[in-house]
């Protein structure tokens, strides 16, 4: 994705490293003439659509390109009129989960107190879609742990009182009392918005299927305390109700009040808005469930799901982990000069592994 602006990436981050210790970072009072600055990082399923919801959100019109490993752009909205304008530090993680480990790059001491997660789910493609959805949110919650740790070490060791170590908070947030499910769920640490890309595909799937899809993730997001929502790049109208989702995390703003829980139309759950009894047992009929010796509620619900979708072979995804074999990054020049080198690398070695076999003989 190609950002508006003149400065190099790493110019940009040594800049807000040098806005947020100068004091002038997100100003969680509200005051207005403070800018607030929160990031946002999109990670899902490869080739998902995650970039050209980021676009449509950001009402640029640019045409899209497959991400290379990690992107960043930033989006500025101004709260009112003669008032600074609050700014969004936006990261793409492309590849899918191949590239997971790079979640240490956004993820840090420094951003996660204002950082939100936005998990992009292709829908038309169901067989994919537990593995990307646990390996990435997995990933997140690591390096969320390993930022808030490296937080609290580093105030302790300048705070020089209890008080002011104890004044760190956990990488964990605290539901509202009245949350429904409160004492049952393993909210996220950061908020997180769990998005259906492609439904226009995934209204073609048989309606059976399509219900087991939209019950699974009905439980994912009610179990991590996260929202939810179904869309569509080609539909004006989803795309509104997924930017009024994502305007809440990037800026602040009130979301809308849209809600909808049919499984016949785009699910709209905002956080909160979900629960056990409302979303019922998982969808399954030829298998009884008390032969699935699930250890947890989501471990139950996950080997439902693979039962109806049945996980793709993961040999397949690990070839993807060098980006250069990836067929969407391809470059016919630049790759006929590569295979024609690794060509010259594979015949050197040959002819030194024949240099030392004759020194050694001769020995």
């Amino acid at each position: 994705m190609r950002k508006i602006s003149t400065d190099s990436l790493w110019d940009l981050a040594a800049a807000e490293v040098q806005h947020r210790d100068s004091g002038t970072s997100e100003d969680r009072g509200g005051g207005e003439n403070v800018v607030s600055e929160r990031t946002v990082f999109v990670v899902g399923s490869k080739s998902g659509g995650k970039t050209s919801i980021l676009l449509r959100c950001l009402d640029r019109d640019e045409a899209t390109k497959p991400t290379l490993a990690l992107e960043y752009t930033f989006g500025r909205r101004a709260r009112g009129h003669n008032t600074p304008k609050d700014i969004a530090h936006l990261w793409e993680l492309g590849g899918g989960t191949s590239l997971s480990d790079l979640v240490q790059i956004p993820i840090t001491p420094l951003s996660f107190r204002s950082l939100s997660l936005i998990l992009v789910l292709d829908l038309s493609q169901p067989n994919r879609l537990w593995r990307t959805m646990e390996t990435l949110l997995q990933a997140a919650h690591t390096q969320l742990g390993k930022a808030c740790s490296q937080t609290q070490s580093t105030g302790k060791a300048h705070a020089g009182a209890k008080h002011q170590a104890s004044s760190f908070q956990p990488a964990a947030r605290v539901l509202p009392k009245d949350y429904p499910d409160r004492e049952l769920l393993s909210p996220f640490p950061v908020p997180l918005l769990i998005i259906g890309s492609k439904y226009d595909l995934f209204m073609e799937l048989d309606s059976e299927k399509r219900k087991v899809v939209s019950k699974t993730l009905r439980f994912i997001g009610h179990y991590y305390a996260a929202s939810l929502i179904f869309t569509s790049t080609k539909s004006e109208l989803q795309m509104s109700k997924t930017k009024s989702f994502f305007n809440n995390l990037a800026f602040g703003l009130e979301r809308g009040k849209s809600v909808s829980f049919d499984t016949s139309k785009p699910l709209v759950i905002p956080s909160g808005s979900d629960s056990f009894i409302q979303i019922g047992s998982p969808p399954t009929s030829d298998v009884d469930i008390g032969s699935l010796h699930a250890k947890t509620p989501l471990d139950l619900w996950k080997k439902v799901y693979e039962i109806v979708f049945p996980p793709e072979s993961i040999s397949e995804n690990k070839e993807l982990k060098d980006p250069a074999k990836d067929p969407q990054y391809s470059e016919p020049q630049i790759d006929s000069m590569r295979a024609q080198k690794d060509q010259e690398l594979q015949q050197y070695r040959r002819n030194a592994a024949k240099s030392w076999k004759e020194l050694e003989l001769d020995t």
